[in-house]
């Protein structure tokens, strides 16, 4: 904890040195910039669009962990199902976030639907690439044990596989918040009324570098929050059962 307070110290020391050289017109320092995040939060904007960014990137996360932890594990455990999706796969990999983006916004308009399908859609084969690989790493003697002992499929599910796949679906949760939130805002400024990401392209338009830093370090402190409470914990939970973790 004393080595991570330094260097937060040096970073905020950095920082200020480097307002004093850059001018705060192009990157104000530390104090102004809490500044700024404090008056918005005193004028209830922060939280409002704090919200709506933190609600698109809560439900497009969730679908796509959802579909891609479905597709992973069926491509993993099927070849026929691998060598039909795979192509499917290697596009959407491929494929820059922008370009879906904006199809998204030109076939179903600049709608809520449109973005936060936009934004699954794009985490979605990240997700499916890391639980296929889980699926293909399951342990073929345990699936020999449960049916032997003709093991009820849920109990199989529980017992057998999820412990297995836990890792897996931590390491993609772990990455794939990371990408959601920052796809998220882009989606905000090409196409929504409201958000951290729509915030950000309005003082971009003024030129405003503190309230840019404002509304970027608010939400990053958010995105933090939910890694240091919800992601680590979850992670340390499904990999208690290894030995390392004893």
């Amino acid at each position: 904890m004393a080595l991570r307070l330094v260097s937060l110290a040096l970073l905020l020391a950095a920082w200020q040195a480097g307002a004093q050289f850059a001018g705060a017109r192009l990157l104000p320092g530390p104090l102004v910039v809490a500044q700024a995040i404090f008056a918005e939060a005193r004028d209830g904007a922060l939280f409002l669009n704090l919200g709506a960014t933190l609600a698109r990137v809560v439900v497009s996360f969730a679908l796509a962990m959802i579909a891609g932890c479905a597709l992973g594990v069926a491509m993993g455990r099927s070849r026929a199902v691998d060598r039909v999706a795979d192509p499917w796969l290697v596009v959407l990999l491929n494929l820059p976030a922008l370009v879906i983006i904006v199809l998204a916004y030109i076939w179903a308009g600049l709608t809520e639907t449109a973005a936060i399908a936009a934004v699954a859609l794009n985490k979605l084969p990240t997700a499916t690439v890391t639980l296929r690989e889980g699926a293909r790493a399951l342990d073929r003697q345990l699936d020999e044990m449960a049916t032997a002992f003709a093991m009820p499929r849920l109990t199989w599910l529980r017992h057998v596989v999820a412990p297995q796949l836990g890792p897996y679906i931590a390491a993609a949760a772990r990455s794939g918040l990371s990408l959601v939130w920052k796809i998220v805002l882009i989606v905000e400024l090409l196409g929504r009324p409201n958000g951290v990401g729509f915030e950000i392209g309005t003082a971009f338009q003024l030129f405003d570098v503190t309230r840019i830093l404002a509304y970027a370090f608010a939400f990053v402190a958010v995105m933090l929050a939910i890694e240091m409470f919800l992601v680590q914990p979850f992670e340390r939970h499904v990999t208690r059962w290894r030995p390392q973790n004893a």
